[in-house]
């Protein structure tokens, strides 16, 4: 099975308004859509991660440095392929971005396995199950945005097909973002998933006074608590004063930082991102270190992907996306075959590979780079 091209796309579709978390906004939705093609005629089609900033220069990472490590190698020694993309980040460089390069190739590397053994990338890492549940991100905050529309989004989001939601918290006083959730699990009604993600948002006291105030609340996680400079003692510093089990690993980019977190004592679950951290490989990785230390797993974003290997494992949660297509058009867009939610449950398709069939029109129309290798 050897790799014969690769072509790199990426691609920005603007937004219709604003989605604002603790510490950002969102005004765009990116990605990058990777194909590789075997001598044997095999092709892989993925597409991974919400950059908003270095789609181009990921395009060129992927093209001109990953490429000529990877073209006319044997897709199925995916570890070695691995180690050899795994060389650009030993530079002194942005090494984040080049391990997201990394990220792309190696989930088509694996849509190709599972094409070529004719099985799920879901039955390829151990199938555990068929379906898992399914929440959305929401709860943003917006100008004008009362309590009464917070409560009114959950119900939404049930009608949608969801079976939860992780509200985004931080951005207020913990007082403030304590009455919002309140709001949001009233709205919710029973049996409605509600978790909390403050985004690296707040100090270590009022995470710690914001976590007192909703931990009578059924809350599923309390996501990312404090700001990024000392956030593994800051988490196990919170998750020691309080119920509700912490969350976090989407800002790391290696399984070593999952590792970490891990050591330090600081999740109760780890949200490791296969696509922001150097693909479906070392996310195997990370699952393998949490599986452990009985640490559950979940996922930041990416449903294309996440449903396989969160359904594979007997430790995976749940899967979330954005159930707003305002927020996230790339499944309408990109996806026209997608599985649809239904009653909080996602059937995980077994189509061989990811199972991803793209709309070429769509990804022509909002494509801001793309390249090829040969």
């Amino acid at each position: 099975m050897t790799i014969d091209s690769i072509e790199a796309t990426a691609i920005e579709i603007p937004l219709p308004r604003q989605f604002a978390g603790s510490v950002y906004a969102m005004t765009t939705r990116c990605a990058i859509v990777t194909r590789i093609r075997t001598a044997d005629g095999l092709t892989a089609e993925v597409y991974n991660g919400d950059n908003r900033e270095h789609g181009a220069e990921l395009v060129r990472l992927i093209i001109e440095e990953i490429a000529p490590l990877v073209l006319g190698q044997d897709a199925i020694a995916y570890e070695r392929l691995w180690q050899r993309m795994f060389a650009i980040t030993l530079p002194n460089r942005d090494r984040k971005l080049a391990m997201e390069a990394i990220a792309c190739v190696d989930t088509a590397v694996w849509d190709l396995l599972g094409k070529r053994a004719g099985l799920s990338v879901r039955q390829l890492l151990g199938g555990h199950r068929s379906e898992l549940p399914i929440i959305s991100i929401g709860g943003y905050y917006a100008e004008g945005k009362t309590l009464l529309d917070l409560a009114k989004e959950m119900e939404a989001l049930r009608l949608w097909g969801m079976g939860g939601c992780k509200v985004k918290v931080g951005g207020l006083s913990p007082d403030a973002d304590a009455e919002r959730v309140k709001a949001a699990v009233d709205g919710a009604g029973p049996g409605f998933m509600i978790a909390v993600d403050a985004n690296r948002g707040w100090s270590i006291p009022d995470a710690i006074r914001f976590a007192r105030l909703i931990e009578h609340l059924p809350i599923a996680w309390f996501e990312e608590p404090v700001r990024w400079d000392d956030e593994a003692r800051g988490m196990a510093e919170v998750r020691r004063a309080c119920r509700i089990p912490i969350n976090a690993g989407q800002s790391e980019y290696s399984a070593r930082g999952v590792r970490r977190l891990l050591d330090a004592g600081a999740v109760d679950i780890v949200n490791f991102d296969a696509s922001e951290a150097g693909g479906i490989t070392e996310w195997r990785r990370a699952a393998d270190a949490c599986a452990l230390v009985d640490v559950r797993m979940a996922h930041h974003e990416e449903p294309q992907i996440a449903a396989h290997m969160l359904a594979a494992i007997p430790h995976g949660i749940c899967v979330e996306c954005f159930a707003d297509p305002a927020r996230d058009p790339l499944w309408p867009h990109l996806l026209p075959d997608a599985p649809r939610p239904k009653g909080g449950m996602l059937a995980v398709p077994d189509r061989p590979g990811f199972g991803i069939t793209l709309d070429r029109t769509a990804v022509a129309k909002y494509a801001i780079a793309t390249a090829e290798a040969r």
